[in-house]
């Protein structure tokens, strides 16, 4: 009889010693992956707009996509539709406490909330798209759209009848000006006589607003409307009024087949690799860096097959120049709206007078709202 007792706390013993073998083999591959995952650097995006809105915010998202196929040891998160008010602060200490080594915050108004949050990070890199604050573990970034824009002016003027363009802008900042500037400049440079009308929408992400703002221009005669917003919808209005239009941030021809001519575009993709893998190995500094057609960062959609081949070689010519260095969206001879002389012959605009430029050319035809 007091074998029993012996033998049943034997059984509980090896019951337990059973349940906690098992528990463990359990457990096993799922703390292999989590460990994999751990190991990753994880990078964060702040996103303004929908990854869907076929624009600035999906070409965004395309590099990240490329970053993640490229660099096997990273792994990624967004938050998109984030206001370029006090949330993106929220937002920003989010990813930096969930371990985000390395955060992308892709509008120009995340500018001061970036530089607040990376005050309190400081082991975490934060770099914005389009600003130009920034600290000791806080960078910019950006490129030279001016460039392409100027291109795509080229392909307006040639291909317009009314010579009345129409530009579609969102806010009244330089970054904005200086695209409509390189616009009118390259559509004047091939056919003077050519307007620029400009409306101003006050929002980056509005596709009703934005198709609203190309109706107006279309109904004012013009017959090649431009853009600088995140969706395709001055290019559906061009479309539906039988026009042309210069698309933004990616090749919109799949939204507007037979309007959409070409589109100045962004390949976020390298940068955001070698942005990684420069603080992973140490090497990040924080620059303010302008990328340009040379390095890839922007270029020019290809052609609509409604641009005549004159036109195209032609553009084609002028873009070998600017990669090489032949040739300077902003050089002189350069007149405000006014007619005064602001650029002259022989001269060139710096790169803080481009990043900081608040008057239009001579051509365009619209006010800058304070």
């Amino acid at each position: 009889m007091k074998k029993a007792p012996r033998i049943l706390m034997i059984g509980v013993i090896l019951v337990l010693a059973l349940g906690l073998l098992a528990g463990c083999g359990g457990q096993s591959p799922a703390s292999d992956s989590e460990q994999k995952q751990e190991d990753k650097m994880k990078v964060g995006f702040v996103y303004v707009g929908p990854v869907g809105d076929a624009g600035w915010t999906w070409a965004h998202d395309q590099g990240r996509q490329y970053l993640e196929k490229q660099l096997p040891w990273v792994v990624t998160s967004y938050i998109e539709n984030v206001p370029e008010g006090p949330d993106a602060e929220r937002v920003l200490t989010q990813l930096a406490e969930e371990g985000h080594k390395v955060i992308f915050a892709t509008s120009f108004g995340y500018m001061d909330y970036v530089i607040k949050v990376a005050e309190k990070y400081p082991d975490v890199v934060f770099m914005h798209c389009s600003g130009y604050k920034t600290a000791p573990n806080a960078g910019t970034y950006f490129g030279a759209m001016e460039e392409p824009r100027y291109l795509s002016g080229m392909v307006a003027g040639k291909m317009t009848k009314s010579n009345i363009l129409g530009y579609v802008a969102a806010h009244p900042i330089p970054e904005v000006i200086r695209g409509i500037n390189a616009f009118t400049l390259g559509a004047r440079s091939v056919n003077p006589d050519v307007k620029v009308k400009v409306v101003w929408t006050n929002t980056w992400y509005d596709p009703a607003a934005e198709k609203q703002a190309a109706l107006s221009l279309l109904d004012a005669g013009a017959d090649v409307i431009a853009q600088h917003q995140d969706t395709p919808g001055p290019q559906q209005a061009a479309q539906e009024r039988g026009k042309y239009a210069i698309g933004y941030n990616c090749d919109m021809r799949q939204f507007a087949p037979s309007a959409s001519l070409t589109a100045p575009i962004w390949n976020w993709g390298p940068y955001y690799v070698q942005t990684v893998e420069a603080v992973k190995n140490g090497t990040w500094q924080p620059e303010q860096y302008y990328g340009t057609m040379k390095d890839g960062i922007v270029d020019l959609a290809p052609f609509n097959d409604v641009v005549p081949q004159e036109v195209r070689d032609l553009v084609e010519q002028k873009k070998q120049e600017i990669i090489e260095g032949t040739f300077y969206v902003f050089q002189g001879p350069i007149k405000d709206q006014k007619g005064q002389i602001r650029v002259p012959e022989g001269g060139k605009m710096s790169h803080e007078e481009v990043l900081g430029v608040d008057w239009f050319v001579e051509g365009v035809e619209g006010d800058i709202p304070k």
